[in-house]
């Protein structure tokens, strides 16, 4: 019997509605329903997964798709690069990555744009990552925070001093998340060092040495074919014309980092290339991640016979060859330690393995370095390397190379970010950029 107000429903509605609702329960993804993947990794609703363009695809930016995509956290949705062989190794790659690791969804057309303010422009990215030459690091970032983009960008930060702080400045500006790519603030043998120096368990430090590479030279390789399907004045971007080398952009068949980092119209040598990763630890170690050293001394040859840091509590830090290569060596009053790249070595040996107590000094701890950057994209917080310290990095390593080019020592103040009663040294911290690519610094 029909009940009051109720409305008669057919065979044939009940049998189309059924199979509306179970259509919908059918094809809902299993990430939306969340659970474990199969590697162990949790699945992310669509909503959350964080779409990323990838400006700059050579060799470091190649590898970082992998980074990236490993996650899980992240899809790829649009790429810029003005060399178009190179774009195609990239694409080859996610597409591989996507075949290869099938749990990760599937791989669908990704587009290429030869101007990076076209991938600036579409609303469905919600960060970039920055993996060009140093030459263009700053009026990329800076015209991506303006575009509300959030930001990881490859080390060394910003090609000078005055480049690193106008990112800062405009990352501040936009509320931007700024990730740098020192990602050995990720790794465990270098937060155990930083924790060890904070918590003096060498004593006091009194001497640090930084082996890491030369400073860098002046440009002067001879002029080469430009080889098709390289744009090379969207290469050099805001810099003054100069010759193509290979050197500076190595064809598709030569899987090397390129050149162009030891001429100092693109980079600042390995004085910032492999600095910018040791620097860090040491600034990171001694908490002077918002400060920097206040002298650099160019060897002379007598009482400094290597290019000489002095921090303002004495601590004296100096880039030098010793038997580690990219490596540092922190010397205390009760002991030393030794860091590179997978291995740690402590005086007492025992230090190396000591756990860090629940009431002793911590730094931040970051085990994933790509992770980390979009969990604070999701906080809007700072992550481990925020543009800040990427900038404070990059600021030792360029005025060392300041030094090095004068050739006399130099009084720094790293609060006003200049040197004292100098010039000729402060006209260095910044440089002439054309009027299409440049940005005010």
């Amino acid at each position: 019997m029909k009940e009051e107000n109720s409305t008669p429903i057919n065979r044939r509605d009940f049998v189309a509605k059924a199979a509306t609702a179970l259509a919908g329960i059918m094809i809902v993804p299993r990430h939306v329903l969340g659970g474990t993947r199969p590697d162990g990794t949790k699945y992310i609703a669509p909503s959350d997964i964080i779409s990323l363009g990838f400006i700059g695809t050579g060799k470091q930016g190649r590898g970082l798709t992998n980074s990236f995509l490993s996650t899980n956290e992240a899809r790829i949705v649009a790429i810029s690069e003005v060399y178009k062989a190179k774009a195609q190794l990239t694409l080859d790659r996610i597409k591989t990555y996507y075949e290869k690791n099938t749990q990760a969804g599937t791989y669908s057309d990704i587009p290429v744009y030869n101007d990076f303010r076209e991938l600036l422009a579409r609303k469905d990215v919600d960060a970039v990552v920055i993996a060009t030459p140093d030459h263009w690091h700053a009026a990329m970032a800076v015209r991506a925070a303006e575009a509300g983009k959030d930001i990881y960008c490859e080390k060394p930060l910003a090609l000078t001093v005055k480049e690193g702080r106008a990112m800062v400045n405009a990352a501040r500006k936009y509320n931007r998340v700024f990730q740098t790519g020192s990602m050995q603030r990720s790794w465990p043998e270098f937060r155990q060092a930083a924790e060890l120096i904070r918590n003096g368990y060498i004593g006091e430090v009194k001497s640090i040495k930084v082996n890491v590479g030369p400073p860098p030279k002046p440009y002067d390789l001879p002029a080469e074919t430009i080889p098709e399907g390289l744009d090379w004045s969207a290469w050099l971007g805001p810099n003054a014309a100069v010759p193509f080398n290979s050197e500076l952009a190595p064809p598709t068949s030569k899987d090397v980092f390129p050149n162009w980092r030891n001429y100092k119209e693109f980079g600042g040598g390995m004085v910032t290339d492999w600095g910018a990763h040791m620097f860090d630890i040491v600034q990171w170690a001694l908490d002077m991640d918002n400060s920097g050293p206040v002298e650099v001394i160019a060897p002379d040859g007598k009482e400094h016979p290597f290019l000489t840091y002095r921090y303002d509590n004495g601590i004296v830090m100096t880039h030098e060859k010793w038997d580690w290569n990219n490596a540092i060596l922190f010397t205390g009053t009760e002991g030393e330690l030794r860091v590179q790249r997978k291995k740690i070595e402590t005086t007492p040996a025992s230090l190396a393995t000591r756990v860090i107590g629940e009431t002793e000094k911590h730094v931040y701890k970051s085990e994933n370095h790509y992770k980390d950057f979009f969990d604070a994209m999701r906080k809007r917080s700072k992550p481990i390397c925020d543009v800040e310290v990427g900038h404070r990095t990059a600021s030792v390593c360029n005025i060392g190379n300041i030094a090095y080019q004068l050739n006399r020592p130099l009084q720094w103040n790293p609060k006003k970010e200049s040197f004292k009663n100098d010039k000729e040294a402060n006209a260095l911290l910044g440089r002439s950029m054309n009027d299409v690519w440049g940005i005010k610094i």
